[in-house]
C-alpha cells in the first residue's frame, strides 16, 4: 500500500494560487472550495472532477447543503491525505434561531415545535456556553445525520419514521465568540473539533437555555491552517480551468 503524500508539500489552489490548466491533478493538490448554499458536497466533487481532468477527488469533511463556506478536495495521491485533513480543528460561524427546533435541527426541515424565548439574554447564552458547550463534552447526533446504525443511515431511518436511540459522543469546543444577539436569533463563532454537529449546539443550548433552538444558517470559515478567504467557487475554478479551452 502506497504511503500518503507529505500534506505540507502538496500544492494548495485557491484564490492566492490558481491552479492552471496544465497542472496534471493526478500527481495530487488540494482545492480549497468555497460550496453554495443548496449544492451537497459531493455535488462539488462531481462538478470539479470533470474540470480537473482526474477521477479520483474526494472532500475532506462534509457541509450539509443548507451550509456554505469551506470545503476541501484532494486529488489523485491527495486523496491520501484526506483522514489528516478531517481530523484538523474546524471554524464555523453559525446563526442559532430560539424559540423553535426541527427534526434535523436546522432549517432544511419544518418546525415542529415553538417555545417562549424572550426571556433569553446574551450573558444567560455566554453562561450557558462556558458552563456546558465549552472543552470537552459529550454530545449527542442528531437523527439526520449520514451516520449508520446496522447498515442504514441514520437519516433514512428518521425519514421513515424511526427513532433509534443515540449514544453521546465525546467531542471538542476549543472556542465560542457571540458576533451578535438579536433575539430571537444569535450569531456566533464556534472552533471544534472533528465530529462536532453544529446543528445539535443549536439543538442544546436551546434547551439549556429553557426554550428550542435551530441551526438556521451556517458557514465554515477554516479547516485547520486553510482558509474560507483563500477559496474559490466551483464556477470561478471552472472559469479558470477553461480559460484556454
Amino acid at each position: 500500500m502506497s504511503k500518503a503524500p507529505e500534506l505540507a508539500l502538496l500544492p494548495v489552489f485557491g484564490s492566492q494560487n490558481p491552479p492552471d490548466s496544465s497542472f496534471d491533478f493526478q500527481t495530487g493538490a488540494i482545492l480549497l472550495v468555497n460550496k453554495p448554499q443548496g449544492w451537497t458536497s459531493f455535488d462539488v466533487v462531481k462538478y470539479l472532477r470533470g474540470r480537473v481532468k482526474c477521477k479520483k477527488v474526494g472532500h475532506a469533511g462534509t457541509l450539509d447543503p443548507m451550509a456554505t463556506g469551506l470545503l476541501i478536495l484532494c486529488t489523485g495521491k491527495a486523496t491520501k491525505t484526506i483522514d489528516q485533513i478531517q481530523g484538523q480543528e474546524k471554524t464555523y460561524v453559525a446563526e442559532i434561531t430560539f424559540g423553535a427546533s426541527t427534526p434535523s435541527y436546522d432549517a432544511e426541515s419544518d418546525i415542529r415545535e415553538v417555545a417562549p424565548y424572550e426571556h433569553i439574554t446574551i450573558d444567560d447564552i455566554q453562561k450557558v456556553i462556558g458552563d456546558q458547550f465549552s472543552g470537552n463534552i459529550q454530545q449527542v447526533p442528531p437523527m439526520y445525520s449520514a451516520l449508520k446504525r446496522d447498515g442504514k443511515k441514520l437519516y433514512e431511518l428518521a425519514r421513515r419514521g424511526k427513532e433509534v436511540e443515540l449514544e453521546a459522543r465525546p467531542v471538542t469546543i476549543y472556542d465560542s465568540n457571540i458576533l451578535d444577539y438579536q433575539a430571537p436569533r444569535l450569531s456566533i463563532e464556534i472552533t471544534c473539533s472533528k465530529g462536532t454537529y453544529i446543528r445539535s449546539i443549536a439543538h442544546d443550548l436551546g434547551k439549556a437555555l429553557g426554550s428550542l433552538g435551530y441551526l438556521s444558517a451556517l458557514e465554515r470559515t477554516q479547516i485547520g491552517n486553510y482558509l474560507l478567504d483563500h477559496a474559490l467557487t466551483p464556477h470561478q475554478y471552472n472559469d479558470i480551468l477553461n480559460k484556454d479551452g
